[in-house]
């Protein structure tokens, strides 16, 4: 009986000791909270800034800077290179705050998460393909915006990244001698990249594909 009473005393003091710490850090207000992650992320220490704005989220959630520490830790994310975190902050952002003037900031940061993680032409072509997708949605939606223009800008790239890829892999099957299915990756990036440099280069190959695939 004295063993299990002195058990549950430690567990008391422990527990004790647990919410005299928590206490202390609720000492920080909103406003130093803000201060902390702000400067930890203008010093490039993403992790502590990460951790000022989760506090802040967490103890002063109906506070006027919970938004800005919604938006801040999808920056920190990004910056850590992060991207499946980011992404997740950014659309978990514009989920709850489709009407904020930073959607269009947000749309763009989403679009680079997937932008900066563009591979070489021979791999897959996925972050290519999501990418182009946000910066598409952002100039549709946000014309006049000023990130509308380098959305334009990075567009340009992913259709480079994609109309090389679909070369790569005609030119295999050419090289493999599988010319009807290099027929198809030929018409397609004509069609799909009309005015891309791999469409022009590939007019002869699609001739010699048609006449390979006729005579067998």
């Amino acid at each position: 009986m004295k063993k299990l009473f002195l058990f549950f005393t430690i567990i008391l003091l422990f527990s004790g000791c647990a919410l005299f710490e928590s206490s202390n850090e609720m000492e920080k207000s909103a406003e130093e909270l803000v201060s902390e992650g702000s400067s930890a992320f203008v010093s490039g220490n993403y992790k502590t800034s990460i951790k000022a704005y989760m506090d802040l989220k967490d103890w002063y959630p109906f506070s006027k800077y919970a938004i800005l520490a919604e938006l801040k830790i999808a920056d920190a994310h990004y910056h850590l290179k992060e991207y499946d975190e980011a992404i997740f902050a950014y659309e978990a952002f514009e989920k709850l705050h489709p009407k904020n003037d930073a959607i269009p900031y947000v749309i763009y940061s989403t679009g680079l998460c997937w932008f900066d993680q563009l591979d070489t032409v021979d791999r897959d072509q996925t972050p290519a393909k999501k990418s182009m997708a946000q910066f598409k949605r952002l100039i549709d939606q946000y014309p006049e915006s000023e990130f509308a223009q380098k959305a334009k800008e990075k567009i340009q790239k992913c259709l480079e990244n994609l109309s090389g890829h679909e070369l790569y892999v005609a030119n295999f099957y050419y090289k493999t001698k599988k010319y009807k299915s290099a027929l198809k990756r030929y018409e397609s990036l004509v069609a799909n990249y009309p005015n891309s440099k791999e469409s022009k280069e590939v007019l002869n190959k699609i001739l010699e594909c048609r006449a390979l695939v006729n005579k067998n």
